[in-house]
């Protein structure tokens, strides 16, 4: 029965749960969003390094025998895969929001100065001589 103003409610076509796996750009923002997820990770093993090195020397060489073990070096891996994913997708989205220059300088730039900022970190840690 239509409503007291007489228009017809449009028909809404139902969706499947996995309707953003048949189209290639939902796809992408749905990988490019669950990059989250391994950062979780990450930002997990940070903090609970931080919380062993505040309780002493024993738990922290206990932290560090952790994230030794082969299964936490490869999720680690995934996670730097991952910030690669998402600092790509988020240079390339950059220049259709803020068009100040050509989109392939602003993207060359953005991963100058992220190599920059990383060879700046490797050389204060001594990682780099």
């Amino acid at each position: 029965m239509p409503d007291s103003a007489g228009a017809r409610r449009p028909y809404l076509q139902p969706l499947s749960r996995s309707w953003w796996l048949k189209h290639s750009f939902f796809l992408r923002y749905m990988l490019r969003e669950a990059t989250v997820l391994p950062l979780l990770f990450f930002c997990g093993c940070l903090l609970a390094g931080l919380y062993s090195l505040s309780q002493g020397e024993s738990q922290y060489q206990s932290w560090l025998a952790f994230m030794a073990q082969p299964w936490v070096i490869a999720l680690n891996a995934l996670v730097l895969l991952a910030s690669f994913y998402h600092a790509k997708t988020f240079f390339e989205l950059f220049p259709r929001v803020m068009p100040l220059l050509p989109a392939p300088l602003m993207i060359a730039g953005q991963w100058l100065g992220t190599i920059a900022v990383a060879l700046l970190l490797l050389w204060l840690f001594g990682a780099i001589g």
